[in-house]
């Protein structure tokens, strides 16, 4: 299974979600929201149909400049996060020899993920659509493993 099958569900759907996870995390949740409730009964943050999850080392590029990165000052990251709110996604794609991902938005926006460490890439599209599963890197390779039940 290659990204084109992952795109093809991701691209005209919203933006509808931004949230942090532990440390520099970033979620992006695409399309249709539902709730989730942690396995303690609390509230959990919601997901679209497909999420965008990019571990550590990420930027979002506006048309000029990179507007914001898990480099830069936390204090800034809400205000870029609103900006990609109800955004459609035009395109995605994988660069580099080690894939990183590429989303560009309708807005003119891109969230793009760009490992600095050793290892692997860093990042997953968790579709809950069809396809179903999650297309992250391994071994330097692009790698879909199925959703759990």
């Amino acid at each position: 299974m290659s990204l084109a099958i992952f795109a093809d569900a991701l691209t005209g759907l919203p933006v509808s979600h931004v949230w942090r996870g532990h440390g520099s995390a970033l979620f992006v949740e695409f399309g249709r929201l539902q709730s989730q409730t942690r396995r303690d009964g609390s509230s959990g943050a919601p997901q679209g149909a497909i999420t965008l999850m990019i571990e550590w080392s990420w930027r979002i590029e506006g048309p000029g400049s990179i507007l914001v990165g898990s480099w830069s000052d936390e204090f800034g990251w809400n205000k870029v996060f609103e900006k990609l709110l109800g955004a459609n996604v035009v395109s995605a794609e994988t660069f580099g020899l080690l894939p990183e991902i590429a989303i560009s938005l309708s807005n003119g926006l891109r969230i793009v993920s760009f490992m600095t460490a050793e290892g692997q890439p860093q990042w997953s599209l968790i579709s809950r659509l069809t396809p179903k599963g999650s297309l992250s890197v391994k071994e330097g390779r692009l790698y879909v493993e199925p959703l759990s039940s």
